[in-house]
């Protein structure tokens, strides 16, 4: 797939390989490499699996290879936890004396 300058892309590279990392990190993170995934503007023509520089939103640039052309946002707040909405309802009461006080 294919991908043109000022395209939104997103870029993978390895920052640290789990050779390079800090002796004192966790066992469990030191055997596994520092990973980086950047979302951003293109700077050049190309195609997935390029390894391209991009501008991110903020204007940092960063090097990668391209994973992913158009990604999108994939993140959620999670599933409903009816106990939390029950709290909110109970603090609304507590702080501002429940329908009596409405306007």
């Amino acid at each position: 797939m294919e991908f043109k300058k000022g395209d939104w892309v997103k870029i993978y590279n390895v920052v640290l390989t789990k050779d390079e990392r800090a002796p004192q990190v966790p066992d469990d993170t030191k055997n596994v490499p520092l990973e980086m995934w950047v979302k951003g503007f293109a700077l050049i023509d190309g195609k997935k699996g390029d390894k391209i520089e991009v501008k991110t939103i903020t204007g940092r640039k960063a090097e990668g290879e391209v994973v992913e052309i158009e990604p999108t946002f994939t993140h959620s707040f999670g599933n409903n936890i009816p106990e939390l909405l029950k709290i909110g309802m109970d603090l609304k009461e507590i702080l501002f004396g429940g329908a009596d006080n409405e306007k």
